[in-house]
């Protein structure tokens, strides 16, 4: 494609016409006949890597203004915002999208209300795909991810994939991180959802005023305009939000209390999850959703709320709701002890999803809640202590372990988690602390396993070593069974 049509006609000089055959923001990937942008990023300035990346063969240069590049047969693009400019050109370079898509903000619930909303198009005959956390999954395919939002080129040409075969519908996960560095700019997106906002990303995000802004972006900058925005009206910052939707000119729909225009009127526990009584813009409906936990029943709302706002007929929409299936490592229930004990595995690895899932599955709990959970190391430091104040506060038996220590030493995460429960057990080793709680149920426990949810391996340094809290755990009860014996 040529330079000028990707950058639509701006900054024209003799090397316009370059015909460019690839993007990379990385120059160890740039071949001849790519453009590589020379972004400043947290850690190094890709502005040192010009050298390189023309060494390699690129044709073009998109750098910040006031970048110079000492080459004359390289065609320099040039913008204030160039992470910006990179999502554009990426989206006119791959050029094909879904029709439709909806994006979810929010400190929690993400992956799972993009999931449900995938599941919701797909009962309707729709061909839909969901990408986020769990990576992407639609019709005949699942791929991991290395983010959430991945950058810019990755999530273009994944659309344009998904468009070719045929998806006509998803629902992604909009990080703070993603919106602040502009990885979904260029996207069409015509729906979006906030679910909450808690205390997340500090070691990134200056305060929670920079963290809830840049999550804003999403409503002020990358939408289209005219969308529709399905917000929590629960959430402490819901007038915030609102005014910040309707100045960018879209239509507020709230949800999950009793008062939204997608109401939650009653919640009771049954066999196979919970029974809801809902209100759809004033219609009432009875919903048998096969799912346990508050959030979950507020997530299944607001992807409610996202289908209507995309054009899906309401009651069709509202009966896919009985047939939702949970997401891999939020809130899956993975098995069984010989004493009946329930045993879950949850993604929980911030305060407030730690505190929602150990609400979530206190009413299920008879005897004794036990949980296993760590914090992750070269992370927001502050959240460690509080989120031993909630297992405190909420569990009956908590067991502190490691998670993620990366750069950290394991030790100190665990003491400085251990400052709000002093009377937990600390095992470092997370296979041995998952041994040790699922060991010690009784009939009438539940053990919840939180922080790494559907992850299958463990930051250790700067190596990832394969672990998955679930099949340790299936591990843990196999060996309990055959004990029994």
């Amino acid at each position: 494609m040529r330079l000028s049509e990707l950058i639509n006609g701006d900054q024209p000089d003799r090397y316009a016409d370059v015909d460019i055959v690839g993007l990379s923001a990385d120059s160890r990937e740039v071949r001849p006949g790519y453009l590589f942008a020379a972004l400043s990023g947290t850690q190094v300035d890709g502005a040192k890597f010009i050298g390189d990346a023309i060494e390699r063969g690129a044709a073009a240069v998109l750098a910040a203004r006031g970048v110079t590049v000492a080459n004359d047969h390289v065609a320099v693009v040039t913008d204030e915002d160039p992470r910006h400019r990179l999502a554009l050109i990426a989206a006119r370079f791959y050029g094909r999208q879904p029709e439709t898509v909806a994006a979810v903000t929010g400190t929690n619930g993400k992956s799972s209300v993009v999931t449900f909303l995938r599941q919701i198009w797909s009962r309707q005959g729709l061909k839909a795909a969901s990408m986020g956390t769990i990576g992407v999954r639609a019709p005949g395919r699942e791929q991991s991810l290395a983010h959430t939002t991945p950058d810019p080129v990755t999530v273009h040409r994944i659309l344009a994939e998904l468009a070719d075969d045929g998806v006509d519908h998803l629902a992604l996960e909009a990080s703070s991180h993603g919106l602040d560095q502009r990885r979904l700019d260029g996207i069409g997106i015509s729906c979006a959802a906030f679910t909450n906002l808690s205390r997340d990303h500090l070691d990134y995000h200056a305060d929670t005023e920079e963290y809830l802004a840049a999550k804003m972006r999403l409503f002020r900058t990358v939408m289209r305009p005219g969308g529709t925005v399905i917000v929590f009206a629960g959430s402490d910052y819901f007038d915030d939000v609102a005014k910040v939707v309707r100045k960018a000119g879209h239509r507020v729909v709230s949800y999950g209390m009793p008062e939204s225009d997608i109401a939650l009127i009653d919640t009771a526990t049954s066999a196979g999850g919970q029974s809801l009584k809902i209100s759809v813009f004033g219609t009432s409906y009875q919903v048998e959703l096969p799912l346990i936990g508050g959030f979950q029943a507020s997530n299944a709302l607001c992807a409610l709320g996202l289908a209507l706002a995309s054009g899906s007929p309401e009651a069709e929409s509202v009966n896919a709701l009985t047939t939702l299936r949970g997401v891999p490592g939020r809130l899956e229930r993975i098995g069984k002890h010989p004493s009946g004990a329930a045993i879950y595995v949850d993604y929980a690895h911030k305060p407030g999803a730690l505190d929602a899932v150990l609400n979530a599955v206190r009413p299920h709990v008879s005897g004794r809640l036990h949980v296993v959970f760590g914090c992750g190391g070269d992370r927001d430091k502050g959240k460690r202590q509080i989120m031993g104040e909630i297992a405190r506060k909420l569990a009956d038996v908590t067991i502190v372990t490691d998670d993620n220590p990366r750069g950290e030493d394991p030790a100190q995460v665990r003491r400085e988690i251990m400052a709000g429960c002093p009377d937990a057990t600390e095992i470092g080793d997370r296979a041995d602390a998952i041994h040790a709680a699922v060991s010690a149920l009784k009939t009438g426990d539940v053990l919840v396993i939180a922080g790494k949810g559907h992850e299958r391996g463990q930051i250790v340094g700067d190596k990832i070593l394969p672990f998955e809290d679930k099949s340790v755990a299936q591990g843990a009860l196999a060996a309990v069974a055959e004990a029994g014996r």
